[in-house]
């Protein structure tokens, strides 16, 4: 008689299932870390992730708050919440290229942060000084002061695959409210527009009167330059390129003095100040071309005080109660500030006495940019008064410089390319810019990422 097979009981399948459930647990690759094409996937659908592992550093709700107010500057900013033990090598490159999205990337790993980003949507000092700035804060707080400060001087734009600007309908319903109620206003409107205009036109000529002093003192000091210069194109010596730099000295000496004749808002300014950086870029040349010496590399001016001419490395330095950042410096003032003495500042008149020109309100702002132009000046002024106007739209609408002229939104980038990426950009060890490894040095992960 054929034996009949015995059904399982109920403990026996309950011991299977558990054993099952405990291979898979503890099989090879399980629990794993989300890979980073997982990552990438997530980004290129909505700019904020929050790993499962790191739940507990972002709510759901901050992160979707943090991707619509992403999504409403419509930039090419990424952010990753991911757990504190997840691989670091190499992690910044690889997420960039799964992506393929010219941005800025910022990763919170555990209590650590760091960034990096395409040159194009951010110059690497603007970057480091940002990352600095925020360090030491929990997640939430960290994470929204660097979007807030990332969107103010960042450029490029979002990628298509985030489908438009979150909030789109609220815009649409206040463009709709303000049409009526302009409608409604009629003449009255008109008439408050005109005397905007002309208040407007009254605060730009005031300003224009302050910078005024200012600029014709760079003016001056540069012309004092060119006549303690004692250089004759004929002189014994004197070569096609000495002579080259010379001319071009002169002429924008001469260029300054006219535009600034010719400025009728303060935004004039910025090609005034351009031009003397220029000159005395030409000055720098022509002394090494003189003494025999390598040509210096083209830098941005003193940070403390452009009329010290250009810089010629990189220092840290604290302003008062603000964060460390690297500015570029003269030779002299890397001198004082090695041996802990305090660098010598260009200080305008303020209504409330002599400031540094980085405090001295927005009107200083077209004129530093003429000098540090190319997106660098935003990154320096983090945390300072100029820093924190500039960064307001109120800014771009008064005085014309509007972000794209800091090196904002003129930039390309944030579309599905990788045209404009340097690997350089992504390069070095984590916290470079103050961040993975908590003081600011190289990486200490295993290598670059």
């Amino acid at each position: 008689m054929k034996a009949v097979p015995r059904t399982r009981s109920l403990p026996a399948l309950l011991v299977a299932a558990l054993t099952l459930a405990l291979t898979m647990l503890f099989a090879p690759g399980a629990g794993a870390d989300t890979s980073v094409s997982t990552i990438a996937q997530a980004l290129r659908k909505s700019p904020v992730y929050v790993d499962p592992a790191a739940r507990d550093q972002l709510s759901a709700a901050d992160a979707d708050t943090l991707a619509d107010r992403i999504k409403d500057a419509n930039k090419p900013l990424f952010i990753a919440v991911l757990p504190a033990g997840y691989p670091t090598a190499h992690l910044f490159s690889d997420l960039r290229s799964a992506t393929g999205v010219t941005g800025l990337y910022g990763i919170r790993l555990g209590d650590r942060f760091d960034a990096r980003a395409d040159s194009s949507v951010l110059p690497a000092t603007a970057r480091q000084n940002l990352v600095r700035s925020v360090q030491g804060e929990d997640a939430k707080a960290q994470l929204a002061d660097f979007t807030d400060r990332a969107l103010a001087n960042m450029g490029g734009h979002a990628p298509r695959s985030w489908g438009g600007a979150a909030g789109g309908g609220a815009s649409t319903t206040a463009v709709i409210t303000t049409a009526a109620v302009l409608v409604a206003a009629g003449a009255g409107a008109y008439a408050l527009v005109r005397r905007n205009r002309r208040r407007r036109e009254e605060e730009q000529r005031a300003a224009l009167d302050r910078l005024r002093v200012v600029v014709d003192e760079d003016i001056t000091a540069f012309g004092e330059e060119l006549d303690r210069l004692d250089f004759h194109p004929s002189e014994a010596g004197a070569d096609d390129a000495m002579r080259a730099d010379y001319e071009r000295a002169l002429d924008a000496y001469e260029t300054a003095k006219q535009r600034m004749a010719a400025a009728r808002r303060p935004e004039d300014v910025r090609s005034v100040t351009e031009a003397l950086e220029d000159g005395r870029f030409s000055l720098a040349q022509l002394a090494a071309r003189r003494e025999g010496r390598p040509l210096p590399e083209r830098r941005p001016p003193c940070f403390f005080d452009p009329r010290h001419g250009p810089s010629v490395t990189d220092a840290t330095w604290t302003p008062p109660g603000g964060a460390p950042r690297q500015v570029p410096v003269c030779a002299a003032d890397a001198t004082r500030l090695a041996d802990g003495r305090d660098p010598v500042i260009r200080e305008v008149d303020t209504d409330y006495g002599r400031r540094p020109y980085w405090d001295a309100g927005p009107a200083y702002g077209p004129w530093a940019g003429g000098y540090f132009g190319g997106g660098l000046l935003p990154g320096l002024l983090v945390g300072t008064l100029l820093g924190s106007v500039m960064a307001t739209p109120t800014y771009a609408a008064d005085y014309g410089t509007g972000y794209g002229d800091f090196g904002g939104g003129g930039y390309e980038g944030g579309d599905v390319s990788g045209t404009d990426f340097d690997p350089g950009d992504f390069s070095g060890g984590f916290g470079d810019g103050g961040g993975f490894d908590g003081g600011g040095g190289g990486g200490d992960f295993g290598g670059d990422f």
